[in-house]
């Protein structure tokens, strides 16, 4: 079997960044959601 990463789509990864930068969230936070 082959090794399958989470795919996210780019809007996905937008949306991801604007948490960060507009509501300034701390990005291991995000990245738990």
């Amino acid at each position: 079997m082959g090794n399958k990463r989470n795919q996210y789509t780019k809007e996905y990864k937008i949306e991801a960044v604007r948490l960060i930068v507009e509501e300034g969230r701390p990005i291991s936070e995000v990245a738990r959601e």
